[in-house]
């Protein structure tokens, strides 16, 4: 009996240490990748969702769904013992591991990009620039004939008030 308690008293302090290694995941995610507060919302339900599955699985598992309050204490000290001890180690090195990586990524394909940025701005000056240019002369234009046809417009409602003026 004390030897089988003593036994899963040992599979929940490894189930600590696995809820503090699934805590450190997401905070690797959180300090690896800009996050917005919705996302780190639906984070932290996953992580307490992946955390209850993962207690209530080894509940079943290894003690037939008998709750003890020892499974929590050793679940809270494995939990306890990680963070103190590895948690920032294995944070660090991971977030570093996956800012190498994001950046070698990052070069590759800005590597890939480079000729087509090119051709993109080659086929600008080609087709695009003299499209544009035309359309930009031709809306100067109308608007050049639209500002000299309302100054027409005026100085012939000029010409008409003064000849009114005059007969009288």
């Amino acid at each position: 009996m004390v030897i089988n308690q003593a036994h899963l008293f040992l599979i929940f302090l490894l189930n600590g240490i696995s809820i503090g290694l699934l805590f450190d995941f997401f905070r690797i995610l959180r300090k690896s990748f800009n996050t917005k507060d919705f996302m780190t919302y639906i984070e932290d339900v996953c992580f307490w969702l992946l955390t209850g599955l993962l207690i209530l699985y080894f509940i079943f598992i290894f003690n037939n769904g008998e709750i003890r309050i020892y499974m929590f204490v050793s679940i809270i000290l494995g939990f306890t013992i990680y963070i103190l001890t590895l948690s920032k180690y294995i944070v660090k090195i991971s977030v570093n591991i996956i800012l190498f990586l994001k950046n070698i990524i990052i070069k590759i394909i800005s590597i890939i990009i480079f000729p087509f940025k090119y051709l993109y701005k080659f086929i600008c000056k080609i087709f695009f620039k003299p499209i544009s240019f035309i359309f930009i002369n031709i809306r100067k234009n109308f608007t050049n004939c639209y500002k000299n046809i309302n100054l027409l417009m005026k100085k012939n409602k000029k010409v008409k008030n003064n000849s009114k003026k005059v007969e009288i």
